[in-house]
């Protein structure tokens, strides 16, 4: 079997562009994959023209671990976010192309499942005024819906420092979420990489009662020590990972021991057995594994494979059910949350168990999508201009 062509298909929303790549073969079995570029689509498809040429075409997909050597060292230049994230869409449409060449789904083929169920919480559900009363129905929906957990970024626009009033407003935002999900919900806090380290350990200290479940990306990614300085002086679990884009940088974090929480995208990181790898060796760390995913239906059925095989694997985000949610229709077979569980539950369908509908996805073109974390009302994922 031989790759033939790829095609790309951007299904736009005003806040993310979602990219899904189908890898087509001379044997008229079709793999996808898909990523999530923020303002960075165009580079993408950009290098999947180039990659195409130069690396896809008339490759075996079945040769996965060869394919992506080549894709990340075959140009030379280091790997950055552009190439792991084309890198991945190509990846896990092998994947699911060997998949359904064998019958079998592809967490068969990664070493068969340790779990028949994965847990999930709910990201991008208070699309709505921000304020207390709006934040505890929304979390309440949230709830109704069957999740068992959710993650929310209280601190509007903070950037470094929050000063006392914002604090104040932040605290009661949380205080009305744990009201309405009950103490038995797992509440992710949120904090985008904000703060320096004495703003980050304060507000840690402050929302303390409210047991959240992780303190994620605490401070900017760049600066391991100012991350060690946080987790050095705050007694809930942190976790970070989303904007290391090659498991082998990792290194220096699980040296540290700074985190307890690992957070690959599988759409940044080269795709499904990077991030298998990665949780292996994040396995021998004591650490947990609890995959970034902002992305469609595509990539979470890619994560999911990676959720099923790993003994670590602790939570998957899911966006799809909230921010919105019409996106789904273009995946056919899109994985579910159990409403009696909250979980993803096993699935035996072959290969990712998922199909891209090209017609759905031709009804959302791409988009001017603009993600801007430092402007007022971001949390609403309706950038200026568009309704």
């Amino acid at each position: 079997m031989r790759i033939t062509g790829i095609s790309t298909h951007v299904v736009g929303t005003p806040w993310r562009n979602l990219t899904y790549v189908q890898v087509h073969t001379d044997e008229g079995i079709t793999g996808v994959g898909e990523t999530r570029m923020l303002g960075h689509t165009d580079a993408l498809l950009g290098y999947l023209r180039e990659a195409e040429a130069n690396h896809i075409l008339g490759s075996d997909p079945f040769a996965v671990e060869d394919l992506v050597k080549r894709m990340k060292y075959g140009d030379y230049g280091r790997a950055g976010e552009i190439v792991m994230s084309g890198i991945a869409v190509i990846e896990m449409a092998c994947w699911d192309i060997k998949g359904k060449a064998l019958g079998v789904p592809v967490w068969q083929l990664l070493g068969g499942k340790v779990t028949d169920k994965v847990k999930a919480y709910a990201n991008g559900w208070y699309t709505t005024e921000r304020t207390p009363e709006a934040y505890h129905k929304a979390a309440q929906g949230v709830m109704e819906r069957g999740y068992r957990a959710l993650k929310i970024d209280p601190f509007g626009t903070g950037h470094f420092e929050l000063d006392h009033q914002q604090t104040l407003y932040a605290v009661s935002l949380i205080e009305a979420v744990r009201d309405a999900i009950g103490p038995e919900a797992e509440l992710m806090l949120e904090m985008h990489g904000r703060f320096s380290p004495a703003t980050a350990v304060r507000l840690a200290k402050e929302l303390a009662p409210f047991k959240p479940a992780w303190l994620e990306e605490p401070v900017p990614p760049e600066n391991l020590k100012a991350l060690e300085k946080v987790a050095a002086k705050v007694d809930m679990p942190v976790a970070t990972g989303e904007r290391i884009h090659d498991r082998i940088e990792f290194r220096e974090l699980f040296e540290s021991q700074a985190v307890d929480i690992i957070q690959p995208d599988v759409g940044h990181i080269g795709g499904i057995w990077e991030t298998r790898k990665l949780a292996a060796t994040a396995e021998t760390h004591y650490m947990l594994v609890a995959p970034h995913n902002v992305g469609g239906s595509v990539l979470t059925a890619a994560s999911l494979q990676v959720g099923f095989t790993s003994p670590n694997f602790k939570i998957l985000e899911h966006f799809n059910d909230f921010a919105d949610a019409e996106i789904k229709k273009v995946v056919k077979g899109a994985p579910q949350v159990n409403p009696e569980d909250g979980c993803f539950h096993l699935s035996d369908a072959p290969g990712l168990g998922v199909e891209l509908d090209v017609d759905a996805a031709a009804e959302f073109p791409q988009q001017q999508a603009r993600f801007d974390l430092w402007a007022e009302g971001w949390e609403q994922r309706k950038p200026k201009g568009s309704q």
